[in-house]
């Protein structure tokens, strides 16, 4: 009897396994498409200050992405792109293109609680995670997202609460190696677009001592799925050929 429930215990649990692994994969390409294009307002709080920028980016798949900021004025025309693991900034100010070396991964990226590896690593959690069903109601379940043995990443785990409704993600916690909390991010405000509901409004907060008060803030405002991108977009000379 006690093998028998060892081999059902077994293969549940390499049910779940695969479950959370469709459920990761399909909220992925919802959250993406096979193309997009956005035009969103990111306001950056802190103890002393806040400050709003407007950007516009698209995307290309699970390895291409370029983004351009709108304002505010000393920041217009500053682009990015990225093109699978490799990120680079161009700068018009001082007209120089910059690629973003791995020591740089975890800085902020302009200033936010997000970092150039959120942006490089957006689709990670589909390759770089063993994941499971830790928790399950009958709105959501808990994704817990375990690393590889030979993944290069940041995060000892996250814990990903996905909407049954939507298959979207509604509340994300990023623990560090110590399984010390370090960010929680939350979807809210989800609108028809195209053939999904997708989260016009993101919450970053940041849990370390030193940024308690502390928050970016993501409000949506164009969101496309699924048209025609130029290629030449996702090139180093598109860098400074869009910026204008």
């Amino acid at each position: 009897m006690r093998l028998i429930a060892l081999f059902a215990l077994f293969f549940l649990s390499a049910a779940l396994a695969a479950d959370a692994e469709a459920i990761i994969t399909r909220m992925d390409n919802l959250m993406r498409g096979k193309t997009s294009y956005s035009k969103l307002t990111m306001t950056v709080t802190t103890s002393r200050t806040s400050r709003s920028m407007g950007m516009e980016g698209w995307s290309k798949g699970t390895d291409k992405s370029f983004i351009k900021i709108l304002y505010p004025k000393k920041d217009y025309g500053i682009t990015f792109l990225k093109i699978d693991d490799a990120m680079w900034q161009y700068v018009p100010r001082i007209e120089k293109t910059i690629k973003i070396p791995p020591s740089m991964m975890l800085q902020s990226w302009m200033g936010s609680d997000f970092t150039n590896d959120d942006m490089v690593k957006e689709s990670s959690i589909v390759h770089d995670y063993d994941k499971s069903i830790i928790a399950e109601d009958t709105a959501s379940w808990t994704i817990r997202l375990i690393p590889k043995p030979d993944a290069a990443v940041v995060w000892g785990r996250i814990d990903m609460q996905v909407s049954k409704k939507y298959e979207m993600p509604l509340h994300v916690l990023y623990y560090d190696e110590d399984d010390a909390l370090q960010r929680e991010l939350t979807y809210s405000d989800f609108r028809q677009t195209g053939k999904r509901h997708y989260p016009y409004t993101w919450r970053m907060l940041p849990k370390d001592e030193e940024k308690l008060g502390h928050e970016t803030l993501i409000k949506v405002e164009t969101m496309t799925f699924d048209l025609p991108v130029e290629e030449d977009r996702f090139s180093k000379l598109a860098l400074r050929r869009y910026a204008r």
